[in-house]
């Protein structure tokens, strides 16, 4: 072999392993690249789920607020409805000796107080 032929074949495998290791070098840029998208997609997305779990935190606050004020509105309520049961529970009856008539009674008094405002 002569010196020339020693020289093409070594400066072919010089360009090979250069032409190598480029394309290893571009794929590992566009794993590079790829992982940076990924983790930049992967960052906008957990941004966006706390925003929507805080706005949902801040909905559960207003609704829990006016929670407790229709629950003090109804206990309000329940608490004259109740006075007004032992009221009529506590009446005698106003027909003795006649459950029926008696209902009655209590059922028209009733509905006589419900169409007061």
């Amino acid at each position: 072999m002569s010196l020339i032929q020693v020289l093409l074949m070594a400066l072919g495998l010089s360009v090979a392993g250069n032409a190598a290791l480029g394309w290893a070098w571009v794929g590992a840029r566009d794993k590079a690249a790829t992982t940076v998208a990924e983790r930049d997609n992967a960052r906008s997305a957990a941004s966006a789920c706390s925003d929507a779990t805080e706005d949902l935190r801040d909905l559960a606050d207003k609704r829990a607020a006016e929670a407790k004020k229709a629950q003090a509105a109804a206990r309000s309520a329940a608490t004259g409805r109740q006075q007004a049961a032992n009221t009529i529970l506590s009446t005698p009856a106003a027909v003795p000796g006649n459950a029926c008539a008696s209902a009655q009674v209590r059922v028209d008094t009733w509905l006589r107080g419900r169409v007061q405002p």
